[in-house]
Formats: structure tokens, C-alpha cells, sequence
């Protein structure tokens, strides 16, 4: 299992937007060690499974909106897709 670092925790890895809990799609894959790639394409290949609500992009007003409240920064623009939690 994914070991998280010491200076980070699960509560880190939320972020509030429109009015949900949400998390990255790269956090939850850290959290269950695996790629997320490999997590895109479970959700995909499952996505009847999935409430709509459940998976979502934030647009780009959302995403600079983030940054500005947050000291979110990420090397990788594979930021866009969310899980809500």
C-alpha cells in the first residue's frame, strides 16, 4: 500500500468545490497504489457503476480558484478529473 509522507495526510488530499468534499483522481490512485492511468480506465470501463455526481472536471475558473486558495501545486495537469468523496 501506498505509504503517505509524513507531512501528509488523507485530510490533505480534500478539497472543497462546489460545496463537495472532493479528491484528485491522482491521490486516490496514491492511495491505493496504482497509476493513475489505471484508475481513469477502472472508471471508464465501469462508469454505469459510478453516479454522475461521483466523477466530474472542474473547470478552468475552479482550477485557478484552487490554487489561489490553497498552496495546491502540481507538476502534472492530470489534476481535472475528480472523485468525490
Amino acid at each position: 500500500m501506498y505509504e503517505l509522507k509524513e507531512d501528509l495526510s488523507i485530510e490533505d488530499m480534500i478539497y472543497e468545490i462546489r460545496g463537495k468534499q472532493v479528491m484528485f483522481n491522482s491521490d486516490v490512485a496514491r492511495l491505493y497504489n496504482v497509476e493513475t492511468k489505471v484508475l481513469n480506465q477502472v472508471i471508464k470501463r465501469n462508469i454505469n457503476r459510478f453516479p454522475e455526481e461521483f466523477c466530474f472536471q472542474i473547470t478552468d475558473s475552479e482550477l485557478r480558484d484552487l490554487i489561489l486558495r490553497s498552496h495546491f501545486v502540481t507538476s502534472s495537469w492530470n489534476i481535472l478529473k475528480l472523485i468525490n468523496i
